[in-house]
């Protein structure tokens, strides 16, 4: 017996599909309560404004994404490793046509103000990110592990970028060739025995 999806959560989901691929500002209220069925007056009652629901998707996504980046590289030995493991993964989701970019830099793209709760929650898991890389960097012996961590944050968010701007068939195709050639410079790939 199927059970049925809780207000709340179906509008939840409804926001979180519509923001990601049609965007923040292009999503009314209206449209998401029309399309989860619940009524503007239930979302409200879950959800005091638009802002309160950006902000849920995010935080959402944040939980997501890390999830995500320690299932990939769970099985990978090494930091360096993980690094890569990291890029090829992204690299497979950025062809497909369910990648509509990052959440994370449309809201702060749609939303500039550093000041607004949705930028200041995307700049917090982009920090998270950069500490992320930096970490794993050190750990595999990078002569510059901030450096390192700053040039593959920067290929993740223009493989991002490609990807919404031009769908499966963007330029971040050879994502991960990118990533290896920049931590190849910092850290040498391990001699064979």
């Amino acid at each position: 017996m199927e059970t049925d999806i809780p207000p709340k959560e179906k509008i939840f989901q409804t926001a979180a599909h519509l923001f990601y691929q049609h965007g923040y500002r292009a999503t009314g209220v209206d449209t998401i309560a029309e399309e989860s069925g619940a009524g503007k007056m239930t979302l409200y009652r879950h959800f005091p404004s638009k802002d309160d629901l950006i902000i849920s998707y995010l935080k959402d996504h944040n939980r997501i994404f890390w999830e995500n980046f320690d299932r990939v590289t769970k099985n990978a030995p090494t930091a360096r490793e993980k690094l890569l493991a990291f890029f090829e993964s992204l690299q497979d989701y950025i062809k497909t046509p369910e990648c509509h970019g990052c959440p994370f830099i449309n809201v702060a793209t749609e939303y500039a103000d550093q000041e607004y709760p949705g930028h200041r929650v995307a700049i917090q898991h982009k920090q998270s990110v950069r500490a992320r890389f930096g970490k794993l960097a050190k750990e595999a012996g990078a002569r510059r592990p901030a450096v390192l961590a700053d040039q593959l944050f920067l290929l993740m968010d223009g493989a991002y970028m490609s990807a919404r701007m031009f769908g499966p068939q963007n330029p971040a195709a050879n994502l991960a060739s990118a990533a290896k050639t920049l931590i190849d410079a910092q850290i040498p790939e391990p001699k064979r025995k």
